[in-house]
């Protein structure tokens, strides 16, 4: 079984939400793969093999100059430059999207036919009827998500879908699986993240 943890965290329910980016697409994303993505002078030695030695290619993809690709790149003492933060984060971005695609093809196909496993430590907000109690709780909760949310997350990402949207169907999701076991109990119940601490993602 494979499993990715990935830390993310939103504001109180009753706060305005903070944005937070990627934190989910980036953990579903490693739950895909059997090996971490290089990172740092690795990501940048992974892309140069990967554009077959080419600097003008590389430099193309990452959008700038090849004079500042050859200068990340060179061996020559003294002259080489580290990229900047963004560029790293392009460089990052640039690698996961061509790191292990075959794995990442496999493991979206097996999620999507045989669902999931999401780990959570949180505090869920409650919506409830009158007379039930709608304060937040810390619950730490593993439950069984089949294929068809999958396939709804993987949707969405491809779509562009943000972080609140992809926290919106996972707290939709687990209010109907855990809360009201899949429609056999506390019906009319609303459940929103707040405070995650984690969430791991198990595959296979």
């Amino acid at each position: 079984m494979l499993i990715s943890r990935s830390l993310f965290a939103c504001q109180r329910c009753d706060r305005k939400p903070r944005r937070v980016v990627g934190e989910i697409s980036d953990g579903i994303e490693r739950a895909l793969l059997t090996r971490p993505v290089p990172t740092g002078a690795a990501a940048l030695r992974f892309l140069l093999r990967a554009e077959k030695g080419s600097t003008k290619k590389m430099a193309r993809l990452l959008g700038v100059s090849q004079r500042t690709v050859q200068r990340w790149v060179t061996d020559r003492p003294g002259m080489r430059r580290r990229p900047s933060s963004a560029h790293m984060e392009r460089i990052d971005e640039v690698d996961r999207a061509r790191w292990q695609p075959r794995v990442r093809a496999r493991q979206r196909a097996r999620a999507e036919a045989d669902g999931f496993v999401f780990h959570t430590r949180t505090r869920f907000g409650f919506a409830a009827p009158a007379g039930s109690s709608d304060d937040p709780r810390i619950r730490w909760i593993t439950q069984d998500l089949p294929g068809e949310v999958a396939r709804e997350l993987f949707a969405a990402r491809d779509a562009g879908a943000g972080e609140q949207q992809q926290t919106v169907i996972l707290a939709r999701v687990l209010g109907h699986a855990y809360f009201r076991e899949w429609g056999r109990r506390a019906h009319g119940l609303h459940v929103a993240f707040s405070d995650i601490e984690f969430a791991d993602f198990s595959i296979g």
